[in-house]
């Protein structure tokens, strides 16, 4: 659905001339600097521009994005009707304007900043400023709902709204101030459970029973937020932890700790079947506690691991909430292997390979041995397929082959068993797949180098690495049985 002011922009030159100068608002500037897409995968449509080099970006059809040349961009406002309004009433001059103000402050700024205008550029503000509000028929809001529209709209970019470089995929900046810690985020159900729980809330004691992600939380929140009268409600989260196993073993532990610490003797049975053995009387278990308290287990929020709330987010099925940080992350981790391999997992899990092959690639940069960096590579092969760049995939297992000294190459003696253990067959499969997908894809020339290079490794592993990829090789040379000869 077209936005009625927007149309009305594009279809009236005098509407739009007024909206240019003195607001800075032109629709003769649609475009940007750089190619840009929004990290949330949403459509983004440039929509005007202002004479600094910043754009204007409606969103999913309706929101209104502003995005500078120095790399910032925040979310104005929910249509471009109402970032007209921000624009016209409380223009680029007024640079006092804030939420601590009242209206009558505001206004004493708006005057001020409109005085400045007229005497500086723009002598017939006023006149300007009425016919733009009446042709687009702009509503008469009060400054301090204008100012407060404007900040709720910048506190919302994140998620939804946070801008990438296409190229370098990197995230334009947004002011802290305006960005709400993802603890915060992934800690609310979990804090409104373990209220309602301490109030004796019967619902909210079967919901957290019956949900494994929702006692994570309230287990995360009962940990930074203790008290001795917790006791009954952290005994019976933990008693469903070792009731339903699940993979996730570190809350069962968590749950476990918080209970012993209390050093109660009738829950000895109970931390000896939630640790497998590990806690057998009442000082053990306090101990056991204080151990695991000082290796994981702290009290102060802000010292968790980053990838613990990511970790978080996306088991409550908050993707975009994990994306966005993990971007961040990524954006702020210089030459890192540890991290650089963290943050190309937690990307991979959440389905962003192109984020994760990112990480990969930076990782592949700081290998020392060779079999780190043939493993890295086929790592990163895998990544730039599923992202979609076959070509990228096709270099990738070319610095693979390279690392592993395949193509005679000099390499390194961390390899010299490389075809008979794991590494060869990884590397294998990897060329397998990308002969599928290059076939898929219509590449023929990749696909026929690709699957030449898997034939020679298919000759080259173990038996029983090749055996295993039987069933992909097969799948790769009917494709390939499929293709036209070359020349013809």
């Amino acid at each position: 659905m077209t936005d009625r002011v927007l149309e009305l922009l594009r279809a009236r030159p005098d509407l739009a001339e007024l909206a240019a100068f003195p607001f800075n608002f032109d629709v003769g500037r649609a475009y940007h600097v750089e190619e840009v897409h929004l990290a949330s995968g949403a459509s983004l449509e440039p929509i005007a521009g202002d004479d600094t080099g910043g754009t204007y970006f409606l969103c999913g059809g309706t929101a209104v994005l502003r995005a500078s040349s120095e790399g910032y961009a925040s979310l104005l406002a929910d249509s471009v009707g109402e970032a007209l309004e921000i624009l016209v009433r409380l223009p680029w001059w007024c640079e006092n304007v804030s939420a601590e103000l009242d209206e009558e402050e505001l206004l004493a700024v708006l005057r001020e900043g409109d005085d400045e205008a007229r005497e500086e550029f723009a002598p017939d503000l006023d006149a300007r400023r009425a016919a733009l509000i009446s042709g687009l028929g702009l509503p008469d809001r009060p400054l301090t709902e204008l100012v407060a529209m404007s900040e709720s709209a910048t506190r919302r970019t994140e998620p939804d709204y946070v801008l990438l470089n296409s190229l370098e995929l990197r995230a334009y900046h947004l002011g802290e101030s305006f960005r709400q810690p993802l603890r915060d985020v992934v800690l609310g159900p979990g804090r409104d459970a373990l209220e309602r729980m301490r109030r004796g809330d019967l619902g909210a004691r079967e919901e957290v029973a019956a949900d494994p992600v929702l006692r994570a939380g309230v287990l995360r929140a009962a940990q930074y937020d203790r008290r001795d009268d917790d006791l009954p409600l952290l005994r019976y989260m933990l008693e469903h932890e070792n009731a339903v196993r699940t993979e996730w073993f570190e809350e069962q532990r968590l749950a476990a700790v918080l209970v012993a610490l209390h050093g109660q003797d009738g829950d000895v049975p109970l931390l000896r079947s939630a640790t497998s053995g590990a806690v057998t009387d009442t000082a053990g278990a306090v101990d056991w506690a204080r151990n695991e308290e000082a290796k994981r287990h702290g009290r102060d929020v802000a010292a968790e691991s980053e990838f613990t709330w990511i970790e978080l987010a996306r088991r409550q099925g908050r993707v975009e909430h994990a994306r966005v940080a993990l971007i961040r992350i990524l954006d702020d981790t210089g030459p890192d292997p540890d991290r650089l391999r963290e943050l190309s997992r937690a990307l991979e899990r959440i389905g962003d390979h192109a984020q994760a092959a990112r990480a990969q690639f930076n990782l592949l940069s700081l290998q020392d041995t060779a079999w780190d960096r043939a493993s890295a590579a086929y790592a990163l092969a895998r990544l730039e397929r599923l992202k979609g760049d076959l070509a990228a995939a096709g270099r990738a297992l070319e610095r693979a082959r390279t690392a592993v000294g395949f193509d005679g190459s000099p390499t390194d003696e961390t390899v010299s068993q490389w075809s008979r253990r794991g590494l060869g067959r990884l590397i294998t499969e990897q060329h397998l797949e990308l002969t599928l997908a290059a076939v898929q894809a219509g590449d023929t020339e990749l696909a026929r180098a690709t699957m030449a290079h898997g034939r020679l490794l298919l000759d080259t592993i173990g038996k029983e690495s090749a055996k295993a990829l039987s069933h992909l090789s097969t799948r790769a040379r009917w494709a390939m049985a499929g293709l036209r000869p070359p020349g013809a």
